[in-house]
């Protein structure tokens, strides 16, 4: 294999992989969570809270030397961290040196006590929590988009589909709730995590705190402070009660977990609206001068909804790596989660971020089409409508059983009227036409009123909406405030 000539090199791409989710899917804002510069800042705001706390405990540090650190929390020389990494082959150890080449007067105090993980996991939950934040601003923002759709067509009478048969009459709006009822599920799952995300806290390496009962001369009042403040510093309310050297891998489960579910619940929604515009019920947003096919120039294919599930397959089935890693960790920690987290953790939270923005913008600008929903509707309503023409003629004197025979026959000969020749359906107008229904021809039309057969359909839609969709938008107001159009990448 041959290099591309330099002369020929488009030097406006890179020569490296890059991720999709950041170049192409995810917000800014959640691809700076997780970026370098994120992360290791962090580690020294983490760093300075630890020796902040120390300090107020009575270890020997001096002020000058916080506010060294505090001063080059992002003067990092990425180039000699990497030398030291390559060298010391250990990330932590080099950024060490690095912040101590920064702040030469702080150097000796840094990392005092604290062990690798006290850094990482530290950061890692930091991290997790400051993209729950973002992912739960996103799902309110859609939740609310999702929410004008439910009431817009609540009352709007659709076929509902079982088996992806026809089945009883729904509609748009009650359909749409169920969509929207998966969401808010969602949503109370993700504010449950920011509510009860702990902090690792100052455990030292195995989980004991010996290291911090040894700086403390045995004072387990003191190391206990310091373990609330160090977390106090950094946003959390409370600390994880017991852990080895690392805080326990079920917690990215249960984290993973939540972001699968938004996931699933889109991937399901997504599904639904893939269907519903093979049949032209409804449309995605479809640009000016989008392509829908390179072949076909008159396609508009659901690229949007498909690019959901694509992502939703993927983060869901992200969350399996996780639940092996927690199974196969060994007593207080083994390193063969490190590698594997540095991926799962991050995707699965970009993988969402993309979703909530895609969905949003499928959401805030779906068309649906009343008259093509009215005529399926009316092509499967007069089979439907049946039972009640034959009880309303049985209260006018009328054998049940003869024209429970008659409508059998009509009904045969109406299907194989629109199943063999593709014609439009006459059962109406046989059973106007016919001696044995005379007690209910005038009042065909009222029978097949559509929304006769919607059953509690908009009253259903319209109270989940008020007890529990306007409740939790409610309580999420400031976070409507950041709401606006919603513009996709590509």
């Amino acid at each position: 294999h041959n290099p591309i000539p330099s002369t020929k090199r488009n030097f406006a791409m890179s020569e490296k992989y890059s991720h999709p989710l950041t170049t192409r899917y995810a917000s800014d804002e959640m691809s700076k969570i997780w970026s370098d510069v994120t992360k290791f800042s962090t580690w020294r705001k983490i760093w300075i809270a630890l020796a902040t706390a120390e300090k107020e405990l009575g270890l020997p540090i001096e002020q000058k030397q916080l506010d060294q650190m505090k001063a080059n929390i992002y003067n990092i020389d990425y180039e000699y961290a990497k030398v030291q990494e390559k060298k010391l082959r250990h990330d932590v150890m080099s950024h060490i040196h690095t912040f101590g080449k920064a702040c030469p007067d702080a150097a000796p105090i840094i990392h005092l006590g604290a062990t690798s993980c006290f850094i990482t996991d530290n950061t890692e939950l930091t991290q997790i929590k400051a993209a729950l934040i973002e992912i739960q601003k996103k799902l309110v923002i859609f939740i609310d988009a999702l929410k004008e759709i439910v009431v817009k067509y609540k009352d709007m009478p659709t076929l509902g589909f079982t088996h992806y048969q026809p089945a009883q009459l729904t509609t748009v709006g009650k359909r749409a709730s169920l969509w929207l009822q998966d969401f808010v599920f969602d949503l109370h799952e993700i504010n449950r995590l920011i509510e009860t995300l702990p902090f690792r806290g100052v455990k030292g390496t195995t989980g004991t705190q010996a290291s911090y009962l040894a700086l403390f001369n045995g004072d387990h009042k003191k190391v206990k402070e310091l373990d609330a403040k160090v977390a106090a510093l950094m946003g959390f309310t409370k600390t994880i009660p017991v852990s080895g050297q690392t805080y326990t891998r079920k917690i990215d489960f249960q984290v993973c977990s939540a972001l699968s579910g938004i996931a699933q619940s889109a991937n399901k929604m997504a599904n639904d609206i893939r269907l519903l515009m093979n049949l032209r019920e409804c449309e995605e947003p479809f640009g000016k001068n989008q392509v829908g096919s390179s072949a076909m120039a008159y396609k508009r294919n659901p690229m949007r909804s498909e690019r959901v599930c694509s992502l939703a397959r993927y983060v869901i089935s992200l969350t399996a790596n996780t639940a092996h890693t927690h199974a196969t960790q060994w007593f207080e920690r083994t390193l063969d989660d490190s590698a594997n987290r540095r991926m799962v953790i991050p995707e699965s939270f970009l993988g969402v971020d993309s979703i909530l923005l895609i969905t949003t913008n499928v959401v805030s600008g779906l068309v649906v089409w009343p008259h093509v929903i009215n005529k399926r509707v009316m092509e499967a309503l007069p089979f439907m409508a049946t039972e009640n023409i034959l009880m309303a003629c049985v209260k006018e004197g009328g054998n049940r059983q003869d024209l429970h025979e008659a409508i059998r026959e009509h009904s045969m000969e109406a299907a194989k009227v629109m199943k063999e020749k593709g014609g439009e359906c006459d059962l109406l107008e046989r059973i106007a036409k016919d001696d044995n229904f005379k007690a209910v021809h005038h009042m065909l039309k009222d029978i097949v009123n559509p929304k006769l057969y919607v059953g509690r359909s908009p009253e259903q839609a319209a109270e989940f909406v008020k007890n529990e969709v306007e409740p939790l938008l409610k309580k999420h107001a400031a976070l409507l405030k950041e709401k606006g159009d919603v513009q996709l990448k590509v």
